[in-house]
C-alpha cells in the first residue's frame, strides 16, 4: 500500500500555497493524500509564526496530533512540522518538542515527498538516535537525525515556478497565485522578512502561464498574492530598486504590466489583488485596473495605521498624507471600487490621540472591508525593543471600539446594496460571494435557490444579515 500522507495548514493564503506546493511533491513521489489525519502516515502540520496567537494555534495543533497519535495507538505515525515556525525556530522546537520527527525549512517546500521517504526508512526510535549533545551539524533538517539544520541559519531563496507540481486545496473555482516570495520592508513590527528573505518576484512568464493553465482547468477567480504585490517585479529590474524606488514600468517588470498581460487571458474570470503595499502605487497601476475587464474592483491595502507618529515609529515608508491623497486617487479612478484594509491598534507609544485619528479616519473613510489586529510583541523586531509598550487592557479596549465602529459602516453599506443586481461567484449551493468579497476573509451572499458552484451568476440582492447579503 502506498503512503498515506496528512497536511494542516495552518495562517495566511500564502502559507496554504506552500503547504500545496508540499502535497504535489508527495503526489510526484506516487504518494497518497488523505483529509484524515488518523489515516495518514505522515502527518505535516505547517505552521504560522506572525503573531503570538498563530504561534499559540500551531504549538497546539502539534500537541493535540501527537495527543491523537497516542490515543489511537499510532506510534508508527510521523509528524513533521514545516512553515514560518519551523524556519524560524527550528532548534527551539527540537529541543522542547520531542514528539516532532521532522523538521522542513521553508526552501524545502518543494522537496517533501523526498524528506517523507527518507523518515519511513528510519528503523531506529528518535531517543535511540537523538542525543542531548547531538551538533547541529549532525542533525537533518528533514529527520532531525542526520545532517544539518542550515535552513534555520539562513534566508529562504526559493520560489515556485509554473510547472512546480502543486495539488489544490482550495475549491476547484478559485486559485491563490503567489507572484513573488520574502519581502524587502522595514517594518518595525514585523519579522517576516527574517523569516520568509528578501523580496524575490516569478517572472511574468512563469506567473502567465500558470494563470491560463488554471483558467483551463475551469478556475474562475485568481487571488494574486505575495508579502508586497505591488512591488512585483521591481527586484528583477537590470538596475535594482529599493523599497521606496518609484515604479517605472519602463525601467522593467511591474504589477501594471503583469495585470495587462493576464487580461489578455482568454475566459471569465476575475483577477483579485491582495496584499497591496500604499508605497507602491502608481498611476499606470491604477490607470490599468480601471481600464480592465477582469481585475476585480477590490482592492486589498494594508495601512496598519494613519497617525504620523505611529507611521513613523512602524517604519511603514509612508505618510498621512499620501495615504489620504492616494485612497481619493483610487477612489476617483476606479468606479465601484472596494477598498480592504487592515490596522494595528495598541502598538508602542500609541497614544489616546493616535487611537482617536485612526478612530476619525475610519469613520470618514468608510472602508467596505476592514481588519483590527492587537499590536503582538514579536522577538526579533524593533517594536519589541521599544519603550512605552501598551497594557494588554488598553489593547482590548481600542480593539472594541475601533471593530464597534466599523460594524456599523459595514452593516450600513450591506443595507444600501439591497435592490442592486450584482454578479456573484457561487462557493456553495447557497452561498456566493461579491466582487468586493475575496475568500475566507470577507461577506457572503446567502442564495434564496441553489446556484451551480463554481459559476457566476447575477442576483437581485433582496436584504442583509449583519454582515452578510441575501439574494
Amino acid at each position: 500500500m502506498s503512503t498515506k500522507v496528512g497536511m494542516i495548514s495552518l495562517g495566511c493564503a500564502k502559507n496554504l500555497v506552500d503547504a500545496e506546493i508540499m502535497l504535489g511533491s508527495v503526489l510526484a513521489r506516487g504518494m497518497e493524500i488523505t483529509s484524515r489525519a488518523d489515516d495518514a502516515d505522515v502527518l505535516v502540520i505547517n505552521t504560522c509564526a506572525f503573531i503570538d496567537s498563530a504561534k499559540e494555534e500551531s504549538i497546539e495543533a502539534i500537541l493535540e496530533a501527537d495527543q491523537q497519535r497516542r490515543l489511537r495507538n499510532k506510534a508508527e505515525q510521523k509528524i513533521i512540522v514545516s512553515g514560518c515556525m519551523a524556519q524560524r525556530y527550528a532548534r527551539e522546537l527540537r529541543e522542547s518538542l520531542p514528539e516532532v520527527d521532522g523538521l522542513i525549512g521553508l526552501d524545502q517546500v518543494s522537496e517533501l515527498g523526498t524528506i517523507v521517504e527518507k523518515i519511513l526508512k528510519r528503523r531506529t526510535s528518535n531517543s535511540e538516535l537523538r542525543t542531548p549533545n547531538s551538533d547541529d551539524e549532525d542533525v537533518d533538517p528533514s529527520t532531525s537525525l542526520t545532517t544539518s539544520l542550515a535552513f534555520a541559519d539562513t534566508r529562504p531563496r526559493y520560489i515556485p515556478d509554473y510547472d512546480t507540481p502543486r495539488f489544490r486545496l482550495t475549491p476547484p473555482h478559485s486559485a491563490y497565485v503567489k507572484i513573488a516570495e520574502g519581502c524587502n520592508h522595514p517594518c518595525s513590527f514585523c519579522v517576516i522578512p527574517q523569516m520568509r528573505g528578501k523580496h524575490r518576484s516569478r517572472s511574468p512568464e512563469s506567473v502567465l502561464a500558470e494563470i491560463r493553465a488554471l483558467v483551463a482547468e475551469g478556475v474562475r477567480e485568481i487571488n494574486l498574492i505575495s508579502q508586497d504585490t505591488t512591488y512585483y517585479g521591481m527586484d528583477l529590474w537590470a538596475e535594482k530598486a529599493g523599497p521606496r524606488q518609484p515604479v517605472d514600468s519602463a525601467r522593467g517588470p511591474t504589477l501594471a504590466t503583469l495585470l495587462r498581460k493576464i487580461d489578455k487571458i482568454e475566459g471569465e474570470f476575475w483577477v483579485r489583488l491582495l496584499y497591496t503595499h500604499p508605497a507602491h502605487w502608481s498611476e499606470e497601476l491604477i490607470e490599468t485596473i480601471s481600464l480592465s475587464a477582469k481585475i476585480a474592483r477590490y482592492i486589498d491595502i494594508p495601512l496598519q495605521h494613519i497617525s504620523e507618529p505611529m507611521l513613523r515609529r512602524m517604519r511603514r515608508e509612508t505618510s498621512r498624507e499620501h495615504i489620504e491623497t492616494l485612497i481619493a486617487w483610487l477612489r476617483a479612478a476606479i468606479p465601484r471600487l472596494a477598498l480592504r484594509t487592515t490596522f494595528i491598534i495598541g502598538f508602542p507609544g500609541e497614544t489616546e490621540a493616535d487611537f482617536e485619528s485612526l478612530l476619525e479616519f475610519i469613520g470618514r473613510n468608510q472602508f467596505d472591508r476592514l481588519g483590527v489586529f492587537k499590536y503582538s510583541r514579536e522577538d526579533g523586531s524593533r517594536a519589541a525593543r521599544m519603550p512605552n509598550q501598551i497594557s494588554a487592557k488598553i489593547k482590548n479596549e481600542r480593539y472594541r471600539r475601533a471593530m464597534s465602529l466599523q460594524q456599523k459602516i459595514a452593516c450600513a453599506q450591506a443595507r444600501e446594496k439591497v435592490g442592486q443586481r450584482l454578479k456573484l461567484l457561487v462557493d456553495q449551493p447557497h452561498i456566493a460571494r461579491t466582487e468586493a468579497d475575496a475568500p475566507d476573509v470577507d461577506a457572503r451572499v446567502i442564495l434564496s435557490e441553489p446556484s451551480p458552484v463554481g459559476g457566476f451568476v447575477w442576483r437581485t440582492i433582496t436584504g442583509s444579515r449583519g454582515y452578510d447579503l441575501l439574494a
